[in-house]
C-alpha cells in the first residue's frame, strides 16, 4: 500500500510478485515538479518486483522533472538492487529518515 502525504509516499506491506499489481497502478500516478520521498520502513517482504517498481517510480519523476529518494529501503531490496546492477541507478538514502 501506498500512502502519500504531501511530497512524502510512504509504503507498507509487502511487495512481491503476487501482490505488486495496485501497488505499481497507484506508484505512476504523476510525479509532478517535487522532489518526492519513498519511506519503505514498513514494507513487510520484496522481491525482484520491488525492484521493478522503484525504477518504475524512477522514469516516472525523470518524466515529470522531478526528484526522488528512496529512504529506509530493506536490506534484502539493496541486495536485489545490486544483484540486478541497478543499485547505483537508484536514489537509495543511506539516511533512515524520510
Amino acid at each position: 500500500m501506498i500512502q502519500r502525504e504531501g511530497s512524502l509516499m510512504r509504503v507498507s506491506g509487502r511487495l512481491t510478485m503476487d501482490t505488486i499489481g495496485a501497488s505499481f497502478a497507484e506508484a505512476m500516478q504523476p510525479l509532478e515538479g517535487k522532489d518526492w520521498t519513498i519511506d519503505m520502513a514498513q514494507v513487510e517482504a520484496a522481491d525482484s518486483a520491488a525492484v521493478s517498481l522503484l525504477l518504475g517510480w524512477l522514469r516516472n519523476a525523470q518524466r515529470h522533472q522531478a526528484k526522488l529518494v528512496i529512504v529506509n529501503a530493506p536490506d534484502g531490496l539493496r541486495s536485489l538492487a545490486a544483484l540486478y546492477g541497478v543499485a547505483d541507478t537508484l536514489p537509495l538514502s543511506h539516511s533512515s529518515t524520510p
